[in-house]
């Protein structure tokens, strides 16, 4: 214990003030963070001086230590407090010398200065890292949220691409017939009222289809439960999908060859689709023209191969490309199901697709 325990009376009001003046100096700490640190150790060898048997301190060594550690690196750090507490600990002993006070007042003021500018900056450090930390914790949760909204971004265009495909398939082979048959019914309206009625009535029965097909689709959409409309089709019904064609007029002939194949949900309707989507072709690029379409069941999968000619003499060919939306539907159904498809124009001016989609195990895998 010092030998004064209490400073003189005409000494008080300077300790305060200069307690007043070193706490003013962490008011500029943020923005000017050396001239803090001058400020706080001048101040407190001030506070030396003046009473050098009492070891006064305010929190302002500790807080501008504290900022040190948060703020720089801890190299940096560790360099800066490390020289702020060399110089106040030996200013201080000078004073305490010079000032006549003994050994105990010295060793007080030198362990005092390395042991709160010591802890303080090991405290801002462990603040720092703590608060990096935190941060990093933050920016990984803020990657991993933008990774799944990208992911389930990604989802919804796969899906919203399917739908469009869907719906592609259903207005391009329906509608088009139904336009076809409508051009029909228009004509035979005088000649054969009896034909025109029977040509309304299917149209009509046509327009449900595809009003059922597109509410399909839209429901989907929605995120509708349940499948109120039944299965889409596959291979099994092409059968019905060539009777269809030949009703508006088209020259199809149908070959199956070989046991059926057990295909995936997926691989069985793209089958489907892939024909669908050629005699809509055929019909709009070649009117008129003979059409044979072939399934071939295989071991290895279900090979399909619709070959139509040239438009029939007087028929005009709709106006558009080939290789159009149409086929590049067909050349992701089939690059979907992991089979392959080629297309391209014949000898004779017709057209040719052909289609291969792999067959699926006993337990339903590729």
């Amino acid at each position: 214990m010092p030998a004064q325990e209490v400073p003189p009376a005409d000494v008080v009001p300077w300790l305060l003030v200069l307690v007043v003046v070193q706490s003013l100096a962490l008011s500029f700490r943020r923005v000017a963070l050396a001239a803090s640190l001058v400020a706080v150790v001048a101040a407190q060898l001030a506070l030396v001086a003046l009473s050098p048997e009492l070891s006064l301190r305010a929190v302002a060594a500790f807080v501008v230590a504290a900022t040190i550690g948060t703020r720089l690196p801890a190299r940096r750090a560790l360099s800066v407090a490390g020289g702020a507490a060399l110089v106040e600990g030996l200013g201080g002993a000078v004073v305490t010398v010079v000032r006549g006070a003994g050994a105990d007042a010295v060793v007080q003021h030198v362990s005092s200065a390395l042991l709160v500018w010591g802890a303080s900056v090991l405290a801002g450090l462990y603040l720092a890292a703590r608060r990096e930390q935190l941060w990093l914790l933050q920016e990984r949760a803020a990657r991993l949220e933008r990774e799944r909204d990208a992911r389930v971004e990604s989802a919804i265009a796969d899906e919203r691409a399917r739908l469009a495909r869907e719906l592609h398939d259903v207005a391009a082979h329906q509608l088009s017939g139904m336009v076809v048959q409508a051009a029909a019914v228009e004509r035979l309206v005088d000649r054969d009222p009896q034909a025109a009625r029977e040509g309304a009535a299917w149209l009509r029965h046509q327009g449900r289809e595809t009003l059922d097909s597109l509410r399909q689709m839209v429901g989907l959409l929605r995120g509708d439960e349940g499948d109120p409309l039944g299965p889409v089709p596959g291979v099994g019904a092409l059968e019905d999908l060539v009777r269809a064609a030949r009703e508006l007029g088209d020259d199809v002939r149908v070959e199956e060859v070989g046991t059926p194949t057990p295909l995936a949900p997926l691989a069985d309707v793209s089958v489907y689709r892939v024909a669908q989507q050629a005699l809509t072709n055929a019909r709009q690029h070649a009117p008129g023209g003979p059409v044979e379409v072939r399934v071939v069941h295989e071991p290895a999968g279900v090979a399909l191969e619709v070959d139509n000619g040239p438009a029939a003499p007087g028929r005009t060919p709709a106006e558009g490309d080939r290789g159009g939306t149409g086929l590049a539907v067909m050349r992701e159904r089939a690059a979907l199901v992991g089979g392959s498809l080629e297309a391209g124009a014949r000898d004779d001016g017709g057209w040719r697709v052909r289609l291969h989609v792999p067959a699926t195990d006993s337990e339903g895998e590729r």
